[in-house]
This record gives structure tokens, sequence and C-alpha cells, in this order.
């Protein structure tokens, strides 16, 4: 039974030190083959009195957003089309790329990359799977299928997607779009 100890200075709130608990245990899960409740991990909280780095106390920093949650308001906001609240999710040297383009850093471009295809997409999504990436980054894959209309009026539905996304500070830096829509729209 792995058992993780884990030390911190008083001040981070209950949804933060859950969502400690679930990511150690993942993370030992990731390595030892353990059931979830076969880990234990433990959160020791000090007083920032107790503390001390550099023979001075210390107060935490504050905890990261929930990446995939800031996924899923980024998503709800392009697809209401509320342009300015999905750019201001965005981080320094934003990217993002779709079937068929190049990389594109402005949300203008993919409306304009997307105005001859569809009328509108809707995404049902299956899965959110998030984990660490590469240096500060967090990374989230979501999942499912889309919906929606072509330029002709016939809907369509079902499509597979996948969506990578890249977040630095909590803020998405890069996006990676996967689906098949060209292949259904090449049948229909």
């Amino acid at each position: 039974m792995p058992v993780v100890e884990l030390h911190l200075i008083e001040g981070y709130g209950e949804e933060d030190k859950r969502r400690l608990g679930h990511a150690l245990t993942d993370a030992v899960r990731f390595v030892v083959p353990a059931a979830p409740e076969g880990v234990v991990v433990m959160i020791h909280e000090m007083a920032p009195d107790a503390y001390f780095r550099g023979r001075t106390t210390k107060t935490p920093a504050p905890a990261l957003p929930d990446p995939a949650e800031v996924v899923r308001r980024y998503l709800a906001a392009m697809e209401a089309r509320d342009l300015d609240t999905a750019r201001a999710m965005q981080g320094d040297g934003f990217l993002m790329q779709f079937p068929g383009t190049g990389p594109m850093t402005e949300l203008s471009d993919l409306v304009a990359w997307a105005a001859p295809r569809y009328r509108f997409v809707t995404k049902t999504y299956d899965g959110f799977d998030a984990m660490p990436g590469a240096a500060d980054a967090a990374v989230v894959y979501c999942y499912g299928t889309l919906s929606g209309e072509w330029l002709d009026g016939s809907a369509f539905s079902g499509i597979r997607f996948i969506d990578r996304f890249e977040l630095v500070a909590g803020r998405i830096t890069r996006q990676d779009v996967w689906n098949d829509m060209a292949e259904v729209r090449g049948r229909t």
C-alpha cells in the first residue's frame, strides 16, 4: 500500500486539496499497480509562521485552476461565439491548428476558416483527460462527437473529434484539433 505524505502551508481550499489528493493518487498509480483505495495520501498543513525558508516565513502561492475546467469554459465560450471570453483564457504565444490548416494565432482566423465549411458545430463530450506536460505545461485532451449544420442546411452528427490543449499558468497556449469531418463530408 503506497503512502504519500504532503506538507502544505495553510491557505489552500478544500477543492485544491482534493485535486492534490487525486493527482497524487493518479501519479502513484501511473507507476504502481494499486487500486485507488490502496493509495494513501496524507496532507499535513502547517501555519505560515511554522515554515521558514531563507530565514523568512512564506505564504502559499494560489493554486492553479483545474486545467480541464479552463478548457471546458473556453470551449463553451467558443461554441457561443463569445470570442472575447475565449481570448481572455489564452496565454502568451497562443497557437492553434485544425485539420487542413497551418498554425493560427487569432480566433477571427478560425472563424473565417470555418465559415465556408459549416454553419455551426456543437460538441458532445465523452471525456476530458488532464495531465502534466513538459516543463510547466498542463495537457488536456477532450474527445467526443461533433454535431451541427452544413452550409446547405443539412444536419450532421456523430463525427468523432479529439482536441489537445496545453496550458501554462492556467492559460491556454496551444490547441490542436483532429476530427473526421472531412471524411464524413466526403461521403455525403
